[in-house]
């Protein structure tokens, strides 16, 4: 996965997810596009609904507040 496979993998490790495959399940990919308002993946969202859309490894750490 992109977190996994970009070397994030210790901010990862702090931060509950569940990944979705939205180029497999277009419903999940409707979800995706009314959150974040595009159609570009990858999309993270917390509990508290901030979301961060079509992100770079350099933005991750500091949006899960590493």
């Amino acid at each position: 996965d992109l977190v996994r496979s970009r070397g994030l993998g210790d901010v990862y490790k702090r931060q509950k997810y569940k990944a979705v495959d939205v180029l497999s399940d277009p419903a999940a990919f409707a979800e995706m596009k009314r959150i974040s308002g595009q159609s570009k993946a990858p999309v993270m969202i917390t509990p508290d609904g901030k979301c961060l859309a079509d992100f770079g490894p350099e933005e991750l750490p500091g949006f899960v507040g590493s």
